[in-house]
């Protein structure tokens, strides 16, 4: 099966690309071989195949959530270069 041509030049200035000649004629051809790929895995018979997410079974690999002792909010705000009303001052960024 023929590839369509790809128009790399076109690609490339779309993302403000600048590509040389080599480079241009190198990415035509590893688009055009991609291209193929995916031509061969269409022609594949899926009829029956239940799509999924995951090829293999998923398991959580984190610990258990478990209460423990933290910080009060007087010992939270005792480093804090600004604090005020119980809360942490910053900076305002949005102008």
């Amino acid at each position: 099966m023929s590839t369509p041509e790809i128009d790399v030049r076109y690609v490339a200035q779309l993302a403000r690309l600048a590509l040389t000649e080599e480079e241009t004629a190198r990415y035509q051809t590893q688009l055009g071989q991609i291209l193929e790929y995916v031509a061969a895995l269409q022609e594949v018979d899926v009829e029956g195949v239940e799509p999924t997410a995951h090829p293999g079974g998923l398991q959580n690999v984190l610990r258990e959530d478990e209460v423990a002792e933290s910080f009060t909010a007087t010992q939270a705000l005792a480093n804090a270069p600004r604090a005020a009303n119980g809360l942490f001052m910053v900076p305002k960024v949005i102008e």
